[in-house]
């Protein structure tokens, strides 16, 4: 079994929403949003408090047992805490507070928000703020030293999600796809396809090339069709090659899922590349998630790359 921040073993799951440290009955659970400055925890925290959670922004983590000791037993269930590097000395508590939860049986998650540099810089020029970690220096500086610190945060996240390519709106439907406890009754699966040309998602679970496939870039009459044509969607499907690997990418994940599920991952993203993101993995990705859906598990469906000239 996996361990926590803190340490400590992780432990059975609540059945809505995944969590670590506690039972499976209904009770008091925390949720602690963290990651890169610039990368959208604030909207997160929005979001989760649309969905009802009991929020608090630059929370001290050495508070989180005294928080945890008054919520027991009170009507708040659902607590989001977002801590950062804003909390300089108090984040290097982080870990033991965690595992103080561990400790008192209190299931958590830890949320993690990044993005690329590129767009963390254009973020903080639209903003016109200084970076946290170089108030006074050149922002790519402070980036990197927040990556730095966060790295063993990062190894030790449940859910990792890079908005590199997500508006505000986007990043909150993402967060309440993940965390509404409303008709979720299994894993979430995140299918993304991209193009390798443009980067790997880097919050993918699992990447899967489809370039051995004929690419229909190179057939003149579908060059600028895209992969939700169905004249591309024929050319790749007839390939004997591409049925056969749908077929058992298909199998995979169905004999995945409930071994990750018992683990108690909640989400799962599955990454199908291309050169360009716009053909090949748009009509494998297409398939994959129809046939999941007709098996009985929910996909959410992104073409990353799709629109890209």
């Amino acid at each position: 079994m996996g361990k926590g921040v803190g340490g400590g073993e992780r432990s059975d799951l609540p059945e809505e929403a995944g969590g670590r440290g506690g039972s499976r009955e209904p009770q008091l659970q925390f949720t602690v949003i963290t990651g890169l400055s610039g990368a959208g925890r604030s909207e997160a925290a929005r979001a989760l408090e649309d969905l009802g959670y009991f929020v608090i922004d630059n929370f001290p983590p050495a508070l989180v047992g005294k928080l945890a000791e008054l919520a027991q037993g009170g009507a708040v269930r659902e607590i989001a805490l977002v801590v950062d590097v804003r909390g300089r000395s108090f984040f290097a508590q982080l870990a033991a507070a965690l595992e103080e939860l561990e400790e008192r049986g209190i299931p958590y998650r830890l949320l993690f928000l990044e993005a690329s540099d590129e767009v963390l810089v254009r973020r903080f020029e639209a903003s016109r703020r200084p970076h946290p970690l170089a108030p006074e220096g050149r922002v790519v500086e402070g980036i990197a030293e927040e990556r730095r610190v966060l790295a063993p945060l990062r190894g030790e996240a449940d859910i990792v999600l890079d908005t590199s390519s997500l508006t505000p709106r986007e990043l909150r439907e993402r967060i309440r796809t993940l965390f509404s406890r409303e008709e979720r009754p299994g894993m979430v699966l995140n299918l993304t396809s991209f193009g390798y040309k443009w980067g790997v998602p880097t919050d993918a679970d699992i990447v899967l090339d489809v370039r051995f496939l004929p690419n229909p870039h190179w057939v003149e009459s579908l060059r600028s069709l895209p992969g939700t044509d169905r004249r591309v969607w024929e050319y790749v499907l007839a390939q004997p090659a591409a049925r056969e690997f749908i077929d058992r990418v298909v199998e995979l994940l169905t004999w995945l899922i409930p071994h990750f599920e018992s683990e108690g991952k909640s989400y799962l993203t599955v990454g199908f590349g291309c050169t360009g993101g716009k053909h090949r993995s748009v009509v494998v990705l297409e398939e994959v998630a129809s046939r999941l859906e007709r098996a009985g598990y929910r996909a959410r469906v992104e073409h990353r790359d799709l629109a890209r000239e």
